[in-house]
């Protein structure tokens, strides 16, 4: 798996148009706290009980072939690690890890988005 800082990925999606983006936060976080431009959201996990979605590489699967560029992304980089390393094991030979995700890390008051992430660096986004 390779990591790519927001930026970098944003850029590589410009240069790959074969490229799936793919937003494994999850439902609610996709639609209330907004999510890329052009991302497609399968879940890694969701809530009530935050159970790892059994069928997430099947829906990959479904958007796109094991050959292609998939680059994923969550809240802070964490779970598309997780996400990114199943997709590997089933496979996948291009697999991209957006660093520090949509909202980045936490900050020293405890909240994300302003110090690092997709919406911090001023990438496209959108709310549902």
């Amino acid at each position: 798996m390779k990591h790519l800082e927001p930026k970098q990925a944003a850029d590589f999606l410009k240069q790959n148009r074969n490229a799936v983006f793919v937003d494994c936060r999850s439902e609610m976080e996709y639609l209330f706290v907004g999510h890329p431009v052009g991302a497609i959201h399968i879940a890694w996990n969701d809530g009530p009980n935050w159970d790892i979605n059994p069928h997430f590489v099947a829906h990959v699967k479904k958007a796109t072939s094991v050959d292609r560029p998939v680059v994923v992304i969550c809240r802070s980089g964490n779970r598309s690690l997780d996400a990114g390393r199943a997709l590997e094991e089933a496979g996948f030979t291009q697999v991209y890890n957006v660093l520090h995700g949509f909202e980045g890390e936490l900050d020293d008051n405890h909240h994300r988005g302003s110090t690092t992430g997709w919406r911090f660096d001023g990438l496209p986004w959108e709310q549902c």
